[in-house]
């Protein structure tokens, strides 16, 4: 049985479509709250790593973040591949030589990229919650970007994506109530608008999510 470590950082964060996806292929989800659990897991038995997304930029200086970022290299040299989403994306970037940087405005909503490869990277749509980009160490090779940022990339055996292919409604929500209301409407985003699109998306979204996995488990295995 493939076990997977998934990493989240907030305890409202679910894998969503993403588990739903590893699990139908008969994986093992082991969760990690991430700095609230302690440390994080060994390596041992592990075969694929997901990383989510946080309030938190890869750029700020919390310890944990350091932590989090070197235990990611040590993942890569160990031969583990990872899936990054988000600010996962981010700190995988980071932790192979690239950099993260602040983007002039914050991307909120469902967006459509521009994929080098359609059939490892739908076009989308896709939902999109960030307000950093990735620039990319030179061994990256670029799957999607839009005007906004590098969507998706793969460095190795690893694949990370800007937007968020984890998330249905009712993860959406418990964003929205927790903290997000205020960003999306700073972003010219409705709320209540953007949830119904991605009560909407949820059929199509759980399919993209299943290629993204396949995807992940392809460049896991090349």
């Amino acid at each position: 049985m493939m076990r997977v470590v998934v990493i989240r950082h907030h305890d409202v964060d679910s894998a969503g479509f993403i588990a739903e996806a590893f699990e139908a292929r008969g994986a093992r989800l082991d969760v990690h709250l991430f700095p609230d659990d302690g440390p994080l897991p060994a390596f041992d038995g592990v075969d694929h790593i997901v990383v989510l997304g946080a309030v938190s930029s890869v750029n700020d200086p919390d310890p944990w973040i350091a932590r989090e970022v070197d235990w990611i290299r040590a993942a890569d040299q160990a031969g583990l591949p990872v899936l990054g989403i988000c600010f996962g994306a981010q700190a995988l970037c980071a932790a192979l030589g690239g950099r993260v940087e602040a983007m002039k405005r914050k991307e909120i909503g469902w967006f459509m990229v521009d994929s080098a490869d359609p059939e490892l990277i739908p076009a989308g749509p896709w939902l999109e919650f960030h307000g950093d980009r990735c620039v990319l160490p030179a061994d990256a090779s670029v799957l999607a970007r839009n005007e906004a940022a590098v969507q998706a990339f793969r460095i190795g055996r690893h694949l990370a994506v800007q937007f968020h292919p984890e998330v249905d409604g009712p993860q959406l929500k418990r964003w929205l109530d927790s903290m997000g209301t205020r960003e999306a409407r700073g972003a010219g985003v409705d709320p209540d608008q953007f949830l119904a699109d991605t009560i909407r998306e949820e059929p199509a979204a759980r399919a993209r999510a299943d290629r993204l996995v396949a995807a992940a488990l392809a460049l896991a295995g090349s």
